[in-house]
């Protein structure tokens, strides 16, 4: 079949293409130019998309014998950086990996490839598709240490069944040597931990370029309400974080709430970041079937991309959300963040975190 290679110039979609290209499918690269630039000066070639890695992606289609286009898509990438300062004025911590995979990569993205005559878009994530009671649905990668289903539960069955995932069965060191096998330049490249549009890291000056609005001086209390120290914005600090808190007290202290209306910034103690459950927004499934209000379901909820899911109970509400109520209690449950539900390895579904659930309330 005809399926288009979403190439971004590292290994794993470099590889991804290779691998469809050898089973006989006709293959399109597409590089997607990001071009977004939010903050003056910061530098691009460090993140993914920059001119470096669509020479890596020619070269690479180069070696495979297959068309290479470059694309723009700044307008639409221009949406995730909005969302993502946007989120972060509002004390939220965003995550835009699983934006970005659903508004470009199987978004606009798969779009284009319907405009191609292609069938199906193929990635290098790290994710793959099973079928479950008869219905495809998506999984954890083999190689869980580099398992990259949480930031795809945003996906529908229409995009499920256009999806592609051929590294998703290999560990990563056999993508490498896949890579190394047909000589492509990338095959040793490193990877980036980083937000393609912060490439050093340090988020705070993307968002303040964007959302000037959001680094207003404010209050730094402890969980009674004891004034302890000033900040300079709530966008600066996000649930769980230890350093940088900007105050001592003589132990640790960890950022335990953000009120972006009255612009304060909670600490306590470890402890103190234990949550009972979350009401979760925006609520998605991947069958595409919403179940009906007052549902419960029996699964794991993974709350953060790091993180060991727990078992818990999710019961729908009228409006599309959800209310997850942890048999244990879960620490730095964050708002903007994604919780996801797997049953098994198999991902369910998942929404966006809108606020935290004191422990006091899984004896509802």
């Amino acid at each position: 079949m005809r399926i288009v290679a979403a190439m971004s110039g590292g290994v794993d979609s470099s590889v991804a293409a290779a691998i469809l290209a050898a089973e006989g499918h006709e293959v399109i690269g597409l590089f997607m130019r990001l071009g977004h630039q939010p903050v003056s000066g910061v530098e691009r070639s460090r993140g993914c998309c920059s001119a470096r890695d669509a020479d890596d992606a020619r070269r690479v289609a180069g070696i495979l014998g297959i068309p290479f286009y470059s694309l723009n898509f700044e307008e639409e990438f221009g949406r995730i950086v909005d969302d993502f300062a946007g989120e972060y004025a509002r004390a939220r911590t965003p995550n835009p990996c699983v934006r970005c995979n659903q508004w470009l990569k199987f978004g606009r993205l798969l779009e284009t490839a319907r405009e191609l005559g292609a069938e199906a878009v193929a990635t290098g994530h790290y994710v793959r598709r099973v079928d479950r009671e008869g219905s495809l649905a998506l999984a954890r990668a083999r190689d869980l240490s580099k398992d990259q289903s949480y930031y795809l539960f945003a996906l529908g069955p229409g995009e499920i069944a256009a999806a592609r995932f051929p590294v998703g069965d290999l560990e990563k060191s056999k993508v490498r040597e896949v890579a190394r096998e047909h000589g492509f330049p990338n095959a040793d490249k490193p990877e980036s931990q980083d937000i393609c549009f912060v490439p050093d890291g340090d988020y705070r000056p993307v968002v303040q370029a964007v959302r000037p609005d959001s680094f207003r001086p404010g209050e730094i209390r402890d969980t009674s309400g004891r004034l302890l120290g000033t900040h300079s914005g709530v966008a600066a600090f996000t649930i769980g974080q230890r350093r940088g808190v900007g105050v001592a007290a003589g132990h640790p202290l960890y950022v335990v709430e953000l009120d972006a209306e009255t612009n304060t910034v909670v600490v306590g103690t470890r402890d103190e970041l234990a949550r009972g459950g979350l009401l979760a927004a925006g609520v998605l499934w991947t069958t595409g079937q919403v179940p009906a209000p007052g549902t419960e379901l029996r699964c794991a909820a993974q709350v953060r991309y790091n993180h060991r899911p727990g078992d818990c109970t999710v019961r729908m509400d009228a409006s599309g959300g959800a209310e997850v109520l942890f048999d244990r209690p879960e620490s730095a449950v964050t708002p903007g963040q994604a919780v996801v539900f797997y049953e098994g390895d198999v991902v369910l579904g998942g929404g966006w975190i809108d606020s935290a659930l004191p422990v006091a309330v899984r004896s509802r």
